[in-house]
């Protein structure tokens, strides 16, 4: 997905087992990151900035949605854990991470294997992508300000 194209009207399942659609959001810019891996430090950081800024985001007309591979029991620690007050879908089938270009192969250590590119895509009021914060852009520490 690049910025001008329409976002899928469904976006997948959450941790409570709901389905998450554009419908839902109507009026709203919607901040949908991908991450990689649930309690990971990288993750949990980018996640409780969101979580720090969340009353300053939504103020400004954004709604959270967070979005990895993990499934909805690994979501749901992870909300409890942090007290994410934003949903987090379960990309299990990984069509949503595929779908918007984030899933491919990462290397660590010399390692290489498939994982998701953090990276967040701001999608405005009629469901069109107009901005992309890339995996080299996203500053974990300080998300919501790059957001806004």
């Amino acid at each position: 997905m690049i910025v001008g194209d329409k976002a899928p009207e469904v976006l997948g399942i959450n941790e409570k087992g709901e389905e998450i659609r554009l419908n839902n959001y109507k009026g709203k810019k919607i901040v949908l990151y991908f991450y990689p891996k649930d309690m990971t430090s990288g993750c949990t950081t980018q996640a409780c900035n969101l979580r720090d800024n969340y009353t300053e985001l939504r103020k400004a007309g954004y709604e959270v949605i967070g979005v990895s591979v993990d499934d909805e029991k690994s979501h749901q620690k992870f909300i409890e854990k942090n007290n994410l007050p934003f949903p987090l879908i379960a990309d299990t089938d990984k069509k949503l991470v595929e779908q918007f270009g984030v899933w491919g192969e990462k290397s660590m250590y010399g390692r290489k294997y498939m994982g998701t590119f953090r990276t967040t895509f701001i999608i405005n009021e009629e469901g069109v992508i107009e901005r992309i914060i890339a995996p080299k852009e996203v500053k974990t520490k300080d998300h919501a300000a790059q957001i806004l």
